[in-house]
């Protein structure tokens, strides 16, 4: 097995007749897919995602693929291709496009309608667009690309087949193999074994549920258990789910005729994408079921259904704000039920539970995946990638999508069956397959891409730690002015804090010490404010940590009068 180093260095240009991949996205993380491959000097993008952001990102809206290493040469992008459409596979392309404008997108019939909307919101024009099935083939410049029928937690999902010069590559995209689709839409295993009988050189797949024994829950087990939760409510029903997941929708929908309920669609993404999903036939609304969202509340509470958006937690989310209390026209009562019928993506933990425990203490019946079966996965088990190995027989695997631990499981499985080269990268690590053997040939360096309200980039890791550190250690400022002419201090120490301390007086010790110390500074020579400056900071971030444990940002502001 290869493992990345540390240390490595820019990769030397690619041998003539060989395939680079370049992930810039989706690897170490669940969210913000993106892979560049290159041949003959011509490149092919597939997906690009967002990871939405964690605790430990305040201020962040989004979390883009860095750009930065194709970025001056975006001329040569040959297409985009989109396997499916979800957000962490689909998200970023608007930032993509507002770089290069006329990049080709690739994709199933879903996949586009779900990325034309947000190109509308982002007032982009539409770019040509080539909608592809499961068994076409297309070519871009030097890539011939195929399509294989994949089952996931959103329809039309595809893989796609990479043939260059350099060999054939097998992109799984987001997958699994539920043999009971609700859409009847299977994997395409044949097609799998065919491609496997002919000879596959590299294999991404899927790595996210790689940890898990077995085979990953189909999603017709769920009907029965919303079917219970739907018999013993007697109140209103809030179910909250991913905002593309069509398949959870429709089983609501049919739970709710089942049982005389009418159901409203709360959440802007919500009503958008299912309002695409009803037009392309995706999903089936049976006939009177559906009503505004402001209009069920003139029904009785056991007539009610909500989907809504915010299964993640996401503080701005319609779930987020009936948890808190100040949704703009739902108001939870005692004994209504929320489902949360969504897993939980790896990092969203806290968040998630904060809104679980906000809706239990306004007396609702929580419902959700750690005490009911009201979620199933929408990527494969151990189970379902051994199977996929035996008979794809790849001559290189690569494991994608995924934090570490995951990828690790599944480079494990792959050797397991015998697949004797794995390539285990990171976000930013070469591989180049040449001559039929993939290996690791470099580093470029990427990072994380801050989308903080209207700004997109100009956050840097220096600035979120400063956030960070605002947020949780709290704010000093020490203002200190003396003399320019004899050295002494004249006023202050004045200090002020913010998050820290309120009682002002808490400060008394340190004063003199910061005088004592602006005073040696001066006698052994500091002319200017700034070192005088460090000094202040130096002696309170002292102070601080040995009394308080805490490291606040100090800002020390030295006046001379």
């Amino acid at each position: 097995m290869s493992h990345p180093h540390p240390d490595l260095s820019a990769p030397a240009p690619l041998p003539a007749g060989g395939l680079r991949v370049i992930p810039l996205g989706g690897l170490g993380e669940v969210g913000r897919n993106m892979t560049v491959f290159e041949y003959d000097g011509r490149l092919l993008i597939v997906d690009c995602g967002v990871l939405f952001p964690e605790d430990h990102h305040p201020g962040v809206d989004l979390i883009l693929p860095d750009f930065h290493p194709i970025r001056d040469r975006l001329d040569a992008v040959e297409a985009l291709v989109l396997t499916h459409g979800h957000e962490d596979h689909i998200g970023a392309t608007p930032y993509l496009l507002r770089e290069r404008g006329d990049i080709p997108l690739v994709g199933s019939k879903l996949t586009l309608a779900l990325l034309g909307s947000k190109l509308r919101e982002h007032r982009l024009k539409e770019t040509a667009q080539y909608e592809v099935a499961e068994g076409q083939t297309i070519t871009f410049g030097p890539f011939v690309l195929e399509f294989v029928a994949v089952n996931h937690s959103i329809p039309d999902a595809l893989a796609v087949v990479i043939r260059t010069g350099a060999g054939v590559v097998l992109h799984t995209g987001d997958f699994k193999m539920d043999q009971l689709p609700l859409d009847g839409r299977i994997t395409d295993l044949n097609e799998f074994a065919r491609l496997g009988d002919e000879g596959v050189d590299l294999f991404l797949t899927d790595s996210t549920n790689a940890e898990v024994p077995g085979f990953t829950t189909s999603e017709k087990d769920i009907a029965p258990v919303l079917d219970r939760v739907f018999a013993k409510s007697d109140q209103r029903i809030i179910v909250a789910c991913f905002a593309s997941h069509v398949h959870r929708v429709q089983q609501v929908l049919d739970a709710a005729v089942a049982h005389g309920r009418k159901v409203g669609y709360v959440g802007r993404s919500m009503v958008r994408n299912m309002a695409i999903a009803q037009d392309l036939g995706y999903l089936t609304v049976p006939p009177g079921v559906m009503v505004e969202a402001k209009e069920l509340a003139d029904l009785p509470p056991h007539k009610q259904v909500l989907i809504s958006t915010g299964s993640q937690g996401e503080p701005m989310a319609a779930l987020s704000r009936m948890s808190q209390n100040n949704h703009h026209f739902v108001q939870l009562q005692p004994g209504d039920t929320v489902v949360l019928a969504s897993s939980l993506i790896p990092g969203n933990e806290n968040a998630v539970y904060r809104v679980i425990n906000g809706l239990a203490r306004l007396g609702a019946n929580v419902v959700h995946k750690g005490n009911s079966l009201v979620h199933v996965s929408g990527h494969a088990s151990a189970g379902e990638l051994l199977y996929c190995y035996n008979i794809v027989k790849p001559r290189n695997v690569m494991p994608v999508h995924g934090e570490i631990r995951h990828m690790l499981a599944n480079a494990e499985l792959a050797r397991a069956t015998g697949v004797e080269n794995v390539v285990l990268a990171e976000d930013g690590v070469v591989v180049d397959l040449v001559d039929g053997v993939a290996k690791i040939v470099g580093k470029v360096d990427v990072g994380y891409v801050f989308v903080d309200g209207t700004t997109i980039g100009d956050i840097s890791e220096a600035s979120m730690k400063d956030r960070r550190i605002l947020g949780e250690e709290g704010f000093l400022s020490v203002i200190v002015v003396v003399d320019s002419v004899t050295g002494k201090v004249v006023s202050g120490p004045e200090i002020h804090a913010r998050g820290f301390a309120e009682d002002e007086t808490t400060f008394d010790e340190v004063k003199q010490p910061i005088i004592d110390a602006i005073n040696a500074s001066i006698a052994e020579g500091a002319t200017d404010s700034y070192q005088l400056q460090q000094t202040v900071r130096r002696v309170v971030g002292r102070w601080v940590n040995r009394a308080h444990r805490r490291r606040p940002m100090i800002i020390p502001v030295v006046i001379e009068a």
